[in-house]
């Protein structure tokens, strides 16, 4: 009986310190998986999503859809509008967080947060990521140069009006350099695509 004690304390503790946890996260500590539901069901757990559990007076900044979408897919590397939210460049709050994947790689399933998928391969997956915590939590986002890029890249689906004035709104609040705009547009082959807007701005 005093084992089981010690196993809930120790993934309340677990819990209270880390803000959010999946139930393979228990693992490294020796503690069932199922431990997590059985915090939820005693009311001493918060389930913000399947698989992912919460502690009840966690605080949550303006970014928990983020921390919630690393928790889940800490594949993924957060783009385009969610990108654009994070560093500050919108003030729209988009509905769904926006995901690059590896072209390959199996889409997951998660109810909660919707999630948008956007494929990349080569350095337009890997290059310009910046690490940030959000909540105790290791995010993964494009830098500002990048995601003007992927701005450009995916035009279509966000609008290139949206990419036209991210472009000067990086560059005249000094968020990226030319010389990092330009290395952005070459990662995401999108040199052609935005020399006039560099050029008009340089």
């Amino acid at each position: 009986m005093a084992g089981r004690v010690t196993k809930f304390d120790t993934a309340l503790e677990l819990l209270r310190r880390s803000g959010t946890l999946r139930p393979r996260d228990l693992a490294r500590d020796g503690i069932p998986p199922d431990y997590l539901d059985r915090l939820y069901r005693l009311g001493q757990a918060d389930r913000v999503a399947r698989g992912l559990y919460a502690w009840p007076d966690a605080e949550v900044s303006e970014h928990h859809s983020l921390a919630q979408a690393a928790r889940l897919v800490p594949a993924g590397v957060v783009c385009l509008l969610s990108a654009l939210r994070f560093h500050g460049l919108t003030t729209q709050s988009p509905c769904e967080v926006w995901l690059t994947f590896p072209i390959k790689a199996w889409a997951p399933r998660v109810d909660s947060p919707r999630l948008r998928i956007i494929r990349a391969g080569g350095p337009a997956l890997t290059a310009m990521i910046e690490q940030h915590r959000v909540e105790g939590v290791a995010v993964r986002v494009y830098s500002p140069a990048k995601t003007v890029a992927d701005c450009f890249k995916h035009r279509s689906k966000i609008g290139l009006d949206v990419a036209i004035e991210v472009i000067r709104d990086v560059f005249r609040g000094r968020r990226a350099t030319m010389d990092e705009l330009w290395a952005a547009a070459q990662v995401c082959r999108m040199a052609n695509v935005m020399r006039p807007y560099l050029e008009s701005l340089a």
